[in-house]
């Protein structure tokens, strides 16, 4: 029972984490979180591909 709850309260604290820093890298505007080259997709303002191919543009 004690494995169970500690199971899920991991879980709850992983996901917590991720959902928190998904809500503030939209919240300083970065469009494609996962890629490396984001900043450098922002500054050149493209509304089509970025050059590096994470979609920026694209919300």
């Amino acid at each position: 029972m004690v494995q169970n709850i500690i199971l899920i309260a991991s879980i709850v604290l992983i996901l917590g984490a991720a959902g928190l820093y998904i809500y503030r890298k939209k919240k300083k505007g970065v469009t494609c979180i996962g890629c490396p080259y984001a900043k450098e997709c922002m500054s050149k303002k493209s509304t089509d591909n970025c050059s590096c191919g994470c979609n920026g543009g694209e919300k």
